[in-house]
């Protein structure tokens, strides 16, 4: 009888399982059937929706039940005093006093060029002759002239101190003499501008005439001189700055296309404002030890204007306004772990420098501000704090 049983009640498994494997999605699948495809398609989907439908009832009930679910979720951080400085962003060209096109004092052939591109030249040496044009045979006879002159006059002095001659004799030859001294003088003077010398210490970076070429006073470039050493920047500054931007400011100074990054003062402000454009100029020093620096050379500059050695900085995103016009920030108060109160604060600002800014006033070293959520929170209303 037991063996009947058992025999039947596993006859009926097995017709049951027969059955579902027709009801599974892989069975019907199988089976090819269309309509049955369709049936158990809208089956899963009322399925679906009915589970949907019972997690939005679920999720309803867990917010009801839930007592955090309108605290806001912020992040803070503390204040504190710390050296601010502010920097004036401006561009600038690299400049030199002496970088200087030399042409020649007298016109003629030029007749030598003493030097080459890239040669170190030092103050008053040769740098190249102009055909004198015989002035210098001129100079000669001048010479030969004043020497007879000389003697006529020491003689002539010998006599007169010996009470010999008369006074007029003796001045004619003292004027004659002091004549042509001052004659061949004069012509010296002439002379040496046939002679082009370097008016400083530098390098030759250009010949521009050749040799043998005709030349005009003041006119014709001969060479160009350049000294590396005293190097400087001039920079427009806007008027608003002629208070803080003086004469000893620190300046960074950065050279984009050397990607070199130096520190330099201010030696010199202008006193003059220009009216077209409301600046006024000052000049930065830069060293040029191993003259990569060159003229024309642009350069971007960061003067220090303003520096406050106990500076409070926050983020100026947190900073809201109200009607009145007054900015406010939010710091925390009572605070218990994770949990705090939002403090409405008013403040005053000073200046700004890129993302942050000055608080002049109703904030304090130490006091926790409020960062990110600062604008969804209410003054007095509780927060929970998810990084400090």
């Amino acid at each position: 009888m037991k063996k009947l049983i058992t025999l039947i009640i596993l006859s009926v498994l097995v017709i049951s399982c027969g059955d579902n494997d027709t009801n599974t999605v892989e069975g019907i699948i199988e089976s090819g059937d269309l309509v049955a495809l369709q049936k158990k398609k809208d089956e899963l989907t009322t399925q679906q929706q009915q589970i949907n439908d019972q997690l939005k009832q679920l999720d309803e009930k867990i917010n009801e039940l839930n007592p955090e679910k309108n605290v806001p979720l912020i992040t803070a951080f503390t204040a504190s005093d710390t050296v601010f400085n502010h920097y004036v962003e401006l561009q600038g060209s690299v400049e030199t006093k002496q970088n200087l096109v030399i042409t020649p004092e007298m016109g003629g052939i030029l007749q030598r060029v003493y030097v080459k591109e890239g040669d170190k030249v030092s103050k008053g040496q040769l740098l190249a002759k102009v055909d004198d044009g015989g002035m210098s045979q001129q100079l000669a006879q001048m010479q030969v002239q004043a020497d007879l002159a000389k003697t006529t006059f020491e003689r002539q002095k010998r006599l007169w101190d010996q009470k010999i001659g008369s006074e007029i004799q003796y001045l004619q030859a003292k004027s004659n003499y002091e004549a042509q001294q001052e004659a061949i003088n004069s012509m010296k003077q002439q002379l040496g501008k046939s002679s082009i010398r370097a008016p400083f210490s530098g390098t030759i970076d250009d010949v521009i005439t050749e040799q043998g070429s005709v030349v005009s006073p003041g006119q014709t470039p001969i060479v160009r001189l350049v000294n590396l050493s005293d190097m400087y920047i001039q920079t427009d500054v806007p008027e608003t700055y002629i208070t803080n931007v003086k004469t000893g400011k620190d300046v960074e100074v950065m050279f984009p296309v050397l990607n070199k990054t130096m520190d330099a003062k201010i030696r010199q402000t202008g006193d003059f404002i220009n009216p077209e454009n409301r600046t006024f100029k000052v000049e930065i020093a830069v060293p040029n030890a191993d003259k990569t620096i060159k003229p024309n050379l642009t350069a971007r500059l960061k003067i220090n204007d303003y520096t406050n050695e106990k500076a409070i900085l926050i983020p100026q995103s947190i900073i809201s306004e109200n009607a009145e016009g007054e900015q406010y920030i939010y710091v925390l108060d009572s605070k218990e772990g994770q949990k705090a109160v939002a403090k409405r604060v008013i403040i005053e600002t000073g200046i700004s420098q890129g993302d942050v800014i000055e608080v002049l006033s109703g904030v304090k070293d130490g006091d926790q501000i409020i960062d990110e959520g600062a604008r969804s929170v209410k003054d007095g209303q509780t927060v929970k704090i998810i990084s400090y």
